[in-house]
């Protein structure tokens, strides 16, 4: 009973303090620190092992081990290469082919902005950067060319939210980190349930044009029509340079090739010689990229050295524990266990962001999960798909106020109504993927 009161404290005092408004690293840390060093006042009411507690030094052990894990290099990598593809101009020139060749087609405009999100996310894995880059270079398109108003403001912050799971994800890296699973097989995971997702917004997408035409007009060539062979070289090259791009990262993994350690210095090369061949890589922009790449990297490492902290202090007052017997004792069965976890993973989403879900939620109930024979690999996937669904939910949902950030004159309202189809959307798929677990678990299998 007692170990019970003080993790609810725990978790109380963390919560009181996040939303205060402190950044969240801080908090994590803080908040560990605090009740390590509280530990060696309880300690004589023997709560837990509290015995560790007294020593505050596993601050520095967890800095060294935070700084050197091997298994989160890749992500420093990735989001290099997802700045400076931003900066590359690929984004542009495929949206002026494809307007081209899928324009007169039923909500070809936005199936457009579909397929260059997937190229994005398969290419760079930040959702700021896709959202705002999409933003700024779609909507205005969609909105001169009729679009809703509101189907655009959805279509654009559903699709820039596909790198969070489509690989090269930095949220499955560090998950893989978290969770001691291969993130290889992470990647490999989920890229059949990244593209049954985008091929959901793409079918919702035809469906409604034909529906609701007036919501997204077909586009209307201006002079005479250009042969279909000129479109498809167009597209072409404009599809090629990324697409060796993705196929040298994931297809290097894939194959065992390479490690997503070294796949992912690949990938960050490659980026930078496009950037170069589409004379965008000029002193000033490389200066940029690597500061936008230092400070995210270094702000996201603070968030998981602030995690192991608390994770740290947590499990020394048995909290871990307490969360196993509490799951465990639930009247539901394995599955109803899982759902009850996922529902309250999506639940968590519309408060906190991913990080502090994967660091924090994460570790405490995947040891459960697993322990009812559940694949691993298979339930990383599946709290991905959920997490995805908190880029997109309010109050919290940071994909909205990038896109609101990017485009003026949108309201908070327009965004919102927007987004919920998709949001729907990526719930169905969770359940499609929940149903079939070998749409993740067949291709790590190949490799296996």
């Amino acid at each position: 009973m007692m170990d019970a009161l003080f993790i609810f404290l725990f978790f109380a005092t963390f919560l009181c303090i996040l939303f205060s408004g402190f950044p969240v690293a801080f908090v994590l840390g803080g908040v560990g620190v605090l009740f390590a060093a509280l530990g060696t006042v309880i300690a004589p009411l023997d709560i837990a092992d509290v015995a560790e507690l007294r020593m505050i030094g596993f601050v520095a052990n967890r800095v060294f081990d935070t700084v050197s894990s091997y298994s989160l290099i890749p992500m420093s990598m990735f989001i290099f290469m997802g700045f400076m593809l931003d900066r590359s101009g690929i984004a542009e020139r495929l949206l002026k082919s494809m307007r081209a060749a899928l324009g007169p087609a039923p909500g070809g405009l936005a199936i457009a902005v579909v397929v260059i999100g997937v190229v994005l996310a398969a290419s760079t894995g930040i959702i700021g950067a896709s959202v705002v880059l999409l933003a700024t270079i779609a909507v205005p398109t969609m909105f001169e060319a009729g679009y809703s108003r509101r189907v655009s403001l959805g279509t654009v912050g559903a699709t820039g939210c596909l790198g969070i799971l489509i690989p090269p994800s930095i949220m499955l890296v560090v998950m893989g980190d978290q969770l001691r699973i291969p993130v290889g097989d992470l990647f490999m995971g989920a890229i059949l349930p990244g593209a049954a997702l985008a091929l959901a917004f793409v079918l919702f997408i035809v469906v409604t044009a034909l529906l609701v035409p007036g919501t997204m007009p077909r586009y209307q060539r201006s002079g005479a029509a250009l042969p279909v062979t000129v479109l498809l070289r167009e597209f072409a090259g404009a599809l090629l340079a990324p697409l060796a791009l993705v196929l040298a990262v994931l297809g290097s993994i894939i194959a065992g090739i390479a490690s997503p350690t070294e796949a992912s210095g690949i990938g960050a090369a490659g980026a930078t010689l496009l950037a170069a061949m589409n004379r965008k890589l000029g002193w000033q922009d490389f200066r940029e990229v690597c500061y936008q790449s230092a400070r995210t990297t270094a702000f996201l490492y603070m968030l998981i050295f602030g995690a192991a902290c608390f994770s740290v202090v947590l499990r020394g007052y048995g909290g871990d524990d307490v969360v196993a017997e509490a799951l465990q004792a639930l009247p539901l069965g394995p599955h109803g266990v899982l759902a009850f976890v996922i529902f309250v993973v999506f639940l968590l989403g519309f408060f906190l962001d991913w990080m502090e879900i994967v660091l924090i939620v994460a570790p405490l109930v995947m040891p459960v999960l697993t322990g009812f024979g559940y694949d691993p690999v298979w339930l990383a996937i599946l709290l991905a798909l959920v997490l995805q669904t908190s880029f997109l939910t309010p109050p919290v949902g940071m994909a909205l106020f990038y896109l609101r950030s990017a485009v003026p004159g949108a309201t908070i309202g327009e965004i919102y109504r927007g987004v919920i189809p998709f949001v729907l959307l990526q719930l169905a798929t969770l359940a499609i993927v929940a149903a079939f677990p070998s749409l993740v678990l067949w291709l790590p299998s190949l490799q296996n």
